[in-house]
């Protein structure tokens, strides 16, 4: 948590940099560059990341006016993080072109090998595994920009529906709402995948 002597001091920079001393905002993107790297690369592929960095904080920059200090500057920087990987998504998935239908032989391999692999096995031993991340990163790339974010705050990252929303922009009923659908779409993809998998193991 940001001690109030520090919170009180980014907003002292701020009011300098809207006052004209543009040179000052060099501090603060020291002071949060490694904060807003970390960030970016919970959400985003890795060769996005410094381009959307500097995205960030030229959006940040340019609503310094805005800045009331009602939160922390962190807080405030990382909802404009937050709300950059929500519209790279939506851009991408916009532009993108339609992603193959199913997961490659060696996914499928191993999706089959984690289901029927004994309980003791939890998935969250499972999910370290390199296979399971791209599993997920295949699923969620079949989602929509704010399904996917969504199941990366709440569920994955462990932020509250409250945060989430004051992350995002949205009501606490939206993101409630969401969550919910998009945890159901999320699995219907997956059991999706493994029932075409036990068909195929029955032909």
């Amino acid at each position: 948590m940001d001690n109030d002597s520090s919170t009180s001091g980014d907003a002292e920079i701020v009011a300098q940099i809207v006052a004209g001393d543009v040179n000052a905002f060099e501090h603060l993107l020291r002071k949060y560059q490694n904060h807003v790297l970390m960030l970016l690369k919970k959400h985003l592929p890795y060769g996005q990341i410094e381009e959307t960095a500097q995205d960030v904080f030229i959006r940040a920059y340019q609503s310094l006016p805005t800045f009331r200090g009602e939160s922390s500057f962190k807080q405030w920087l990382s909802t404009i993080a937050v709300r950059t990987c929500y519209d790279f998504w939506r851009k991408h998935y916009k532009s993108r072109e339609l992603p193959m239908s199913s997961l490659t032989e060696k996914h499928q391999v191993w999706l089959e090998e984690a289901i029927s692999a004994q309980a003791s096995q939890s998935f969250h031993e499972q999910s370290l595994q390199k296979e399971a991340r791209e599993i997920l990163d295949w699923a969620l790339d079949r989602l929509s920009a704010a399904d996917r974010m969504v199941l990366e705050l709440v569920y994955f990252e462990g932020y509250s529906m409250r945060e989430t929303a004051d992350l995002l922009g949205w009501s606490i009923a939206n993101v409630k709402v969401r969550s919910f659908r998009s945890r159901k779409k999320l699995h219907k993809l997956l059991t999706h995948e493994i029932s075409g998998l036990d068909r195929g193991s029955t032909t």
